[in-house]
């Protein structure tokens, strides 16, 4: 997994609505970004739902944010406009990003055991340098976990 000091790694995908997104796109701005297992879930919805409540307090101090799992543009588009998030939601139906950031790792969940999306988020600053991760994220309190430090 990446580890604060790292760079932000090098990826483009396409966002909710099939816009191309490449990391370069964020240099120059403080940057927040969300891995979550699956668009419309519970948890997910909870986090994702928290981050665009308080949207304004993350951009005024700067941040951009942006969320990232392995669900289709469709998929994405479709929570996306459930919730009318203002940041984009990356499809990674690849896997290239969640690799490249370490949380595509084996999980288990009631005995068994599978390949899947680690709920992290990472925060980097304007040089694209990763200054903190958050592992434990509670999905009702994420933009409180990263507006604490910042």
């Amino acid at each position: 997994m990446l580890n604060v000091g790292d760079q932000l790694p090098e990826f483009e995908s396409v966002n909710q609505d099939g816009e191309k997104v490449k990391s370069s796109d964020f240099l120059g701005k403080k940057l927040v970004v969300f891995f979550y297992p699956k668009a419309n879930t519970p948890g997910c919805t909870a986090e994702a739902c928290d981050l665009n409540d308080n949207i304004s307090l993350l951009k005024k101090e700067g941040y951009e944010i942006v969320g990232i799992s392995a669900d289709s543009v469709s998929a994405q588009k479709k929570f996306h406009e459930k919730f009318g998030f203002q940041y984009p939601l990356i499809a990674d139906e690849s896997k290239d990003i969640l690799e490249k950031f370490g949380v595509w790792q084996l999980k288990k969940f009631m005995g068994k055991e599978y390949m899947g999306i680690v709920r992290t988020t990472f925060i980097f600053d304007e040089n694209g340098v990763c200054t903190r991760v958050i592992d434990k994220v509670k999905t009702k309190e994420a933009a409180k976990q990263i507006l604490k430090n910042s």
